[in-house]
Protein backbone atom coordinates (compact mmCIF):
# COMPACT_ATOMS: atom_id res chain seq x y z
CA UNK A 1 0.00 0.00 0.00
CA UNK A 2 2.77 2.43 0.83
CA UNK A 3 4.34 1.90 -2.58
CA UNK A 4 1.05 2.53 -4.36
CA UNK A 5 0.42 5.63 -2.25
CA UNK A 6 3.88 6.96 -3.13
CA UNK A 7 3.32 6.36 -6.85
CA UNK A 8 -0.09 8.03 -6.77
CA UNK A 9 1.30 10.96 -4.79
CA UNK A 10 4.18 11.58 -7.20
CA UNK A 11 2.50 10.71 -10.52
CA UNK A 12 -0.39 12.91 -11.56
CA UNK A 13 -1.10 10.60 -14.51
CA UNK A 14 -1.37 7.49 -12.31
CA UNK A 15 -3.61 9.35 -9.87
CA UNK A 16 -5.85 10.61 -12.69
CA UNK A 17 -6.08 7.14 -14.24
CA UNK A 18 -7.05 5.52 -10.95
CA UNK A 19 -9.45 8.37 -10.17
CA UNK A 20 -11.28 8.02 -13.51
CA UNK A 21 -11.42 4.24 -13.15
CA UNK A 22 -13.11 4.83 -9.79
CA UNK A 23 -15.53 7.35 -11.31
CA UNK A 24 -16.48 4.93 -14.10
CA UNK A 25 -16.92 2.09 -11.61
CA UNK A 26 -19.17 4.18 -9.33
CA UNK A 27 -21.34 5.26 -12.26
CA UNK A 28 -21.50 1.62 -13.41
CA UNK A 29 -22.65 0.61 -9.91
CA UNK A 30 -25.32 3.34 -10.02
CA UNK A 31 -26.52 2.12 -13.43
CA UNK A 32 -26.63 -1.50 -12.22
CA UNK A 33 -28.63 -0.50 -9.15
CA UNK A 34 -31.18 1.33 -11.32
CA UNK A 35 -31.36 -1.49 -13.88
CA UNK A 36 -31.97 -4.25 -11.34
CA UNK A 37 -35.59 -5.34 -11.34
CA UNK A 38 -35.70 -8.67 -9.54
CA UNK A 39 -36.44 -9.21 -5.90
CA UNK A 40 -33.59 -8.99 -3.46
CA UNK A 41 -32.51 -12.52 -2.69
CA UNK A 42 -31.95 -13.05 1.00
CA UNK A 43 -30.61 -16.45 1.94
CA UNK A 44 -32.58 -17.69 4.93
CA UNK A 45 -30.25 -20.54 5.87
CA UNK A 46 -28.11 -20.08 8.93
CA UNK A 47 -24.35 -19.78 8.73
CA UNK A 48 -22.65 -23.04 9.63
CA UNK A 49 -19.89 -21.35 11.67
CA UNK A 50 -19.59 -22.35 15.28
CA UNK A 51 -20.21 -19.88 18.08
CA UNK A 52 -16.55 -20.08 19.06
CA UNK A 53 -15.43 -19.13 15.56
CA UNK A 54 -17.82 -16.17 15.47
CA UNK A 55 -16.49 -14.94 18.82
CA UNK A 56 -12.84 -15.34 17.74
CA UNK A 57 -13.53 -13.53 14.46
CA UNK A 58 -15.31 -10.69 16.27
CA UNK A 59 -12.50 -10.42 18.80
CA UNK A 60 -9.84 -10.28 16.08
CA UNK A 61 -11.75 -7.67 14.08
CA UNK A 62 -12.07 -5.46 17.14
CA UNK A 63 -8.56 -5.94 18.49
CA UNK A 64 -7.06 -5.11 15.07
CA UNK A 65 -9.27 -2.04 14.63
CA UNK A 66 -7.00 0.99 15.05
CA UNK A 67 -9.89 3.25 16.12
CA UNK A 68 -10.44 1.16 19.25
CA UNK A 69 -6.74 1.21 20.11
CA UNK A 70 -6.66 4.98 19.76
CA UNK A 71 -9.80 5.28 21.88
CA UNK A 72 -8.50 3.09 24.69
CA UNK A 73 -4.97 4.50 24.68
CA UNK A 74 -5.64 8.19 24.01
CA UNK A 75 -9.18 9.02 25.13
CA UNK A 76 -9.97 6.90 28.19
CA UNK A 77 -6.81 7.79 30.18
CA UNK A 78 -7.98 11.42 30.26
CA UNK A 79 -10.66 10.33 32.73
CA UNK A 80 -8.19 8.89 35.20
CA UNK A 81 -6.77 11.29 37.76
CA UNK A 82 -2.99 11.68 37.79
CA UNK A 83 -2.87 10.80 41.49
CA UNK A 84 -5.15 7.74 41.12
CA UNK A 85 -3.80 4.97 43.36
CA UNK A 86 -5.27 2.14 41.28
CA UNK A 87 -5.02 3.51 37.73
CA UNK A 88 -5.13 0.07 36.08
CA UNK A 89 -8.27 -0.89 37.99
CA UNK A 90 -9.93 2.40 37.03
CA UNK A 91 -8.94 1.88 33.37
CA UNK A 92 -10.44 -1.63 33.46
CA UNK A 93 -13.66 -0.21 34.95
CA UNK A 94 -13.94 2.43 32.23
CA UNK A 95 -13.13 -0.13 29.53
CA UNK A 96 -15.73 -2.53 30.91
CA UNK A 97 -18.38 0.21 30.94
CA UNK A 98 -17.52 1.08 27.34
CA UNK A 99 -17.73 -2.55 26.25
CA UNK A 100 -21.07 -3.07 28.04
CA UNK A 101 -22.58 0.00 26.39
CA UNK A 102 -21.24 -1.06 22.99
CA UNK A 103 -22.70 -4.53 23.45
CA UNK A 104 -26.10 -3.07 24.35
CA UNK A 105 -26.08 -0.79 21.30
CA UNK A 106 -25.14 -3.66 18.97
CA UNK A 107 -27.89 -5.85 20.42
CA UNK A 108 -30.42 -3.08 19.74
CA UNK A 109 -29.03 -2.66 16.19
CA UNK A 110 -29.33 -6.40 15.59
CA UNK A 111 -32.88 -6.59 16.88
CA UNK A 112 -33.92 -3.57 14.83
CA UNK A 113 -32.29 -4.95 11.68
CA UNK A 114 -33.96 -8.33 12.14
CA UNK A 115 -37.39 -6.76 12.60
CA UNK A 116 -36.99 -4.29 9.73
CA UNK A 117 -35.52 -6.78 7.25
CA UNK A 118 -38.75 -8.55 6.34
CA UNK A 119 -40.69 -5.30 6.14
CA UNK A 120 -38.18 -3.87 3.68
CA UNK A 121 -37.29 -6.90 1.57
CA UNK A 122 -40.87 -8.07 0.95
CA UNK A 123 -42.22 -4.70 -0.25
CA UNK A 124 -41.47 -3.99 -3.92
CA UNK A 125 -42.04 -0.22 -3.65
CA UNK A 126 -39.62 0.05 -0.74
CA UNK A 127 -37.05 -1.96 -2.69
CA UNK A 128 -37.44 0.34 -5.72
CA UNK A 129 -36.78 3.42 -3.58
CA UNK A 130 -33.93 1.67 -1.80
CA UNK A 131 -32.31 0.86 -5.15
CA UNK A 132 -32.83 4.45 -6.29
CA UNK A 133 -31.20 5.70 -3.09
CA UNK A 134 -28.21 3.41 -3.62
CA UNK A 135 -27.95 4.50 -7.27
CA UNK A 136 -28.10 8.15 -6.22
CA UNK A 137 -25.43 7.57 -3.60
CA UNK A 138 -23.11 5.85 -6.07
CA UNK A 139 -23.69 8.60 -8.65
CA UNK A 140 -23.07 11.34 -6.08
CA UNK A 141 -19.83 9.68 -4.95
CA UNK A 142 -18.77 9.31 -8.58
CA UNK A 143 -19.49 12.98 -9.28
CA UNK A 144 -17.62 14.06 -6.15
CA UNK A 145 -14.64 11.94 -7.16
CA UNK A 146 -14.75 13.30 -10.72
CA UNK A 147 -14.43 16.87 -9.44
CA UNK A 148 -11.85 16.06 -6.75
CA UNK A 149 -8.50 17.79 -7.17
CA UNK A 150 -6.35 15.42 -5.10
Amino acid sequence: MLGLAAVLHTSALAFAALKWCGVIYLFYMAWQALRERGALAVDARLDARSGRRVIVTGFLINILNPKLSIFFLAFLPQFIAADESHALLRMLELSGAFMAMTFAVFVVYGLFAASARDRIVTRPKVMIWLRRAFAGGFAALGAKLAFAER
